[in-house]
């Protein structure tokens, strides 16, 4: 089993809930809730590993956290 992080966000023009995980080419869906965005970055995620080799997976950049920035 493996976990990846993804990054949401809500897109109030459509309505949608929209995710990405960075690092991954093609790894990037929507959905109209939570749970429907989740299952679909499942799916996205198991077909886009299906086109990377175990080392192209190793050799990608791994998420290390967020950071809050201030600007006046």
């Amino acid at each position: 089993m493996k976990s990846f992080v993804a990054y949401i966000e809500f897109d109030p023009e459509t309505q949608m809930y929209v995710g990405i995980v960075p690092g991954i080419p093609g790894a990037h869906t929507q959905g109209a809730s939570l749970d429907e965005l989740h299952e679909n970055l499942k799916e996205v995620l198991e077909l886009c590993l299906e086109e990377l080799g175990e080392d192209d997976l190793d050799s990608m950049p791994r998420f290390v956290g967020v950071q809050q920035v201030e600007i006046a």
